[in-house]
């Protein structure tokens, strides 16, 4: 299975036929399509996952455009909304980038244009969340020691990790310098492992600070199993199994013998799954599920 994500659109419209053209443009060109008919089944699915980007329609009954984004980016603030409308008032236009929209396309749509502009917002979407991330997160995990392994500074995180990790240990960061000691003597080449605590965890080596030696902490990675799916999502015991096998490609042959049950009991778990979701196909289904576990 390719374990690299599709991006995921999440296409709002009150036009079957609208929603129809954009779903198979869309999966032509390798993005999956999570589709809505109106404003509350959008922010319905926009919790259970969170959307690369979003097409939506301005006009329609009940919750128009409008306050679907507005809403929209209350849950999800860094989600480009491109607003799908016939207005061609200014007036109409302004109000969708008040509300939170970055771009619109006039109907009717040209699949080709729409997909176009998807490719643009979803690499700006990226690089501005990279560039968030790095802000956010950047020494996140690291920490500062002399020659003896002795700490100097460490983030909040690392303090947090450290505590955590160390258990009943009450002094942990000396145990930690007479491990760095020895092992920044010998050029920390590889990694070095901390078994010494409750949790074991990796430091690794960054780079030389003056005289002093900038250090990460490297943390061991969960892993996965369906009680995860189910802590997420309005699923059974049962229907979070056959998701989770779902998320690694498995047809309903091969989950009905991984769980023992008949391919036809697979299946039914499948539709109620799809219904439980809001979606209508292994794909977009899969998409939730690999998200959420990736996030552990």
């Amino acid at each position: 299975m390719n374990n690299k994500m599709n991006h995921v659109v999440l296409v709002v419209d009150d036009s079957p036929e609208s929603l129809g053209m954009l779903n198979v443009a869309l999966n032509n060109q390798g993005f999956t399509a999570l589709v809505a008919l109106n404003g509350l089944q959008a922010l319905s699915i926009a919790e259970k996952i969170q959307p690369d980007v979003v097409l939506l329609d301005a006009v329609m009954p009940e919750m128009d455009g409008f306050e679907t984004c507005r809403r929209l980016k209350q849950q999800h603030p860094s989600i480009p909304v491109i607003f799908m409308t016939g207005l061609s008032d200014v007036e109409d236009i302004v109000k969708g980038f008040e509300a939170g929209g970055i771009d619109y396309v006039t109907k009717p749509i040209a699949p080709d244009e729409v997909i176009a502009r998807i490719k643009t917002h979803i690499q700006t979407a990226k690089l501005a969340l990279s560039a968030q991330d790095a802000l956010d997160h950047a020494g996140s995990n690291l920490f500062c020691v002399n020659e003896l392994g002795r700490l100097s500074w460490a983030t909040p995180k690392v303090h947090k990790l450290i505590d955590e990790f160390a258990g009943s240990n009450l002094n942990p960061w000396a145990s930690i310098a007479d491990l760095l000691s020895g092992w920044l003597a010998a050029g920390a080449q590889a990694p070095i492992k901390v078994t010494c605590f409750d949790t074991p965890f990796e430091i690794v080596y960054a780079r030389q600070q003056d005289e002093k030696h900038l250090l990460k902490v490297t943390e061991a990675k969960v892993a996965t199993t369906p009680l995860d799916l189910q802590k997420h999502l309005p699923l059974t015991k049962r229907e979070s199994e056959v998701l989770y096998w779902v998320s690694y490609g498995k047809t309903n042959w091969e989950i009905s013998q991984i769980l023992n049950m008949s391919p036809r009991t697979a299946n039914k778990h499948l539709e109620q799954i799809f219904k439980k979701l809001g979606v209508d196909n292994r794909t977009s289904a899969a998409a939730i599920s690999i998200r959420i576990l990736e996030a552990k």
